[in-house]
């Protein structure tokens, strides 16, 4: 069944603005809800801090340049404020969903974009480093557990979907990250290389009765790799994506593999979007890769990436949007 939900972020800043991002998330993807995430409270509720506050074992703290890790058990206060922040996250979610026993979808960054963007104690990204990246990805990787067994417990009778956050990938694939000083690249991890971590996450998320699914929202996504290393789905911006990704696209469809399409603005609805023109958005790109919607029943229509950047009332319209024209593409 054609279905609509978020990618992740919402606008606010405050703890009521948590509960409307809830309220709203609830309200307009009924079919599949997600934990929405406010990075406009700080960096302790953006990706990376989010995803900090899910990792096993290892400590982080917060400097000018942004996340460093500090070793086994010595959190810093913002780490802990991390943790404490998702924490009262899942109280008002579990509060609000209470008896709900539909699918339920929440996020974490990927192995890759962690180590891309948290640097090793003695500086630079963890990027650089494989044992650095290699035991962030183990860490991460049971964290996951852990955080899903929680969800578990709050949403007993939910179907849990785990979107997979790599935004950074493409550029660790190319190569493109640049080092501390801002004056060279970290060297490219090919895909062989690159597979690894993204199974151990994978794997974490299968092994705890979830089903994972890879976001990214650049224009070359490394599809084949996501789905190689565990993927069951991928969620894309097709506003932006090249078009040699859409047989990859259409195999997973054909295979009844989820796949999320990204197709209203991130800032909200452009004047002129509606209903019926998302729709032939849709209908085009299923018609270029020989499908129409009755076989493309895994799909799910979403915007081309995080809301964080739109007003509330602008993000309200956009999850409205998505969900009227994942309706009628049912009908």
């Amino acid at each position: 069944m054609i279905v609509a939900t978020g990618v992740g972020s919402m606008p606010g800043t405050d703890a009521a603005a948590y509960l409307e991002a809830v309220t709203v998330v609830v309200d307009e993807l009924p079919d599949l809800p997600h934990l929405p995430e406010l990075p406009g409270r700080g960096p302790q509720a953006d990706l990376t801090g989010r995803t900090l506050a899910v990792v096993a074992e290892l400590g982080a703290d917060l400097q000018p340049a942004g996340w460093r890790l500090t070793g086994a058990g010595t959190a810093g206060v913002d780490h802990r404020r991390a943790r404490s922040l998702l924490a009262q996250d899942l109280d008002v979610v579990e509060e609000q969903l209470q008896g709900y026993a539909g699918v339920f979808k929440i996020q974490v960054a990927g192995p890759w974009t962690l180590a891309a963007t948290v640097e090793r104690p003695r500086g630079d990204r963890a990027l650089g480093d494989y044992g650095a990246r290699r035991e962030l990805a183990e860490a991460l990787a049971e964290g996951v557990r852990g955080h899903l067994a929680d969800v578990h417990r709050r949403l007993p009778d939910a179907e849990l979907v785990v979107q997979v956050d790599e935004p950074a990938l493409p550029a660790v694939l190319a190569g493109t990250i640049p080092t501390a000083s801002g004056l060279r690249r970290h060297r490219s991890v090919d895909a062989p290389a690159a597979s690894p971590a993204l199974e151990h996450i994978f794997a974490a998320v299968s092994d705890s009765s979830a089903l994972p699914i890879a976001h990214c929202c650049a224009k070359d996504v490394p599809i084949g790799l996501l789905a190689g290393a565990g993927a069951a789905g991928v969620s894309v911006d097709l506003g932006v994506l090249q078009p040699a990704a859409y047989d990859d696209l259409a195999s997973l469809l054909e295979n009844e593999a989820p796949v999320h399409l990204g197709v209203v603005p991130a800032t909200g609805p452009a004047p002129g979007d509606s209903t019926r023109s998302t729709i032939e958005r849709v209908l085009r790109f299923l018609e270029m890769v020989g499908l129409d919607p009755g076989s493309a029943a895994s799909l799910a229509i979403t915007p081309s990436c995080g809301l964080a950047g739109a007003d509330r009332d602008q993000a309200r319209r956009a999850l409205r949007l998505v969900h009227s024209v994942a309706a009628e593409l049912r009908d």
